[in-house]
């Protein structure tokens, strides 16, 4: 097998094409080469430059690393829905096309069969395959939803490259059978939709990314809380004494139980004037 090269990633997808009957599939996948091969050469990407897989019901593409990725972006946005748009006006209910799009970056090898290696690349079927994009593309009126990565966000999206606005593109964790995943939707994030990106609604934290981290002793996430019980009335401290009231329970501090007389207190010291449990009129 050939060491990975840098690619960009372009991945095609028909909706609901197993529903089609062989004579419909087959006209739906002329349409759907000649959308990609209009939008590549619209990019300036000439086939010099790129390789293709078929798999019935898409197209993925391998981009030269050298090739203009906004130049690819703007192709995207213009041309595959005027295309779309085209072909639909004139085509019967049972032809109509509509497309999932993703575009990542990444390392890909081919190994000796010609086969395609590499997990950047297993990572843009998943986007592509994702619940989220497939609702997107329900919602869309121009037959066409785009998802990049995060990758292809962070170097070319979020600068607002000509013909490229970011404003347009949407963060969204897309569920996968690997676990979630992050990327970027162009349009409208699906009315519903519980696992999409950012800090909208809905949205489900993910365990051991939020760097939140609790205090010790301090209840798991999740993990039923104590009724709250209205403090009690504090006695009046004596000179120079510093009094902790609580209401109730058994404070944690490092780890440590403090109750009662200071029982069970370690890793630590208590000295001084501080008044921890018993009653407010017991020496220090």
């Amino acid at each position: 097998m050939k060491d990975p090269v840098s690619r960009t990633i372009l991945l095609f997808d028909i909706e609901k094409y197993s529903d089609r009957d062989d004579v419909e599939q087959a006209y739906l996948r002329r349409v759907l080469y000649d959308i990609a091969d209009r939008a590549l050469e619209r990019a300036g990407i000439d086939e010099t430059l790129r390789q293709r897989a078929d798999r019935g019901d898409s197209v993925m593409e391998l981009i030269d690393a050298g090739a203009s990725v906004p130049a690819l972006l703007r192709a995207l946005l213009t041309e595959v829905p005027a295309r779309l748009h085209g072909y639909n006006r004139l085509a019967s209910s049972s032809a109509q096309i509509r497309l999932r799009g993703v575009v990542a970056t990444g390392y890909v090898a081919v190994d000796e069969r010609g086969g395609w290696v590499g997990s950047d690349l297993n990572h843009a079927c998943r986007l592509l395959d994702a619940p989220l994009l497939r609702d997107a593309l329900r919602e869309r009126d121009n037959g066409f939803a785009l998802c990049v990565s995060e990758g292809v966000h962070t170097g070319i999206v979020r600068h607002d490259h000509h013909g490229i606005r970011a404003a347009e593109f949407h963060p969204v964790t897309l569920t996968s059978k690997n676990g979630p995943l992050r990327a970027w939707l162009h349009g409208p994030v699906p009315s519903g939709a519980t696992d999409h990106g950012g800090t909208g609604a809905g949205e489900a934290p993910v365990p051991g990314t939020s760097g939140d981290v609790p205090a010790p002793g301090s209840p798991a996430a999740g993990a039923p809380t104590a009724p709250a019980q209205a403090p009690s009335t504090p006695a009046s401290p004596g000179a120079g004494r510093v009094v902790f009231d609580f209401g109730g329970g058994s404070p944690r501090f490092g780890g440590s139980l403090v109750a009662g007389d200071q029982h069970g207190v370690s890793g630590g010291q208590v000295t001084g004037d501080v008044h921890l449990g018993g009653t407010a009129g017991e020496g220090a």
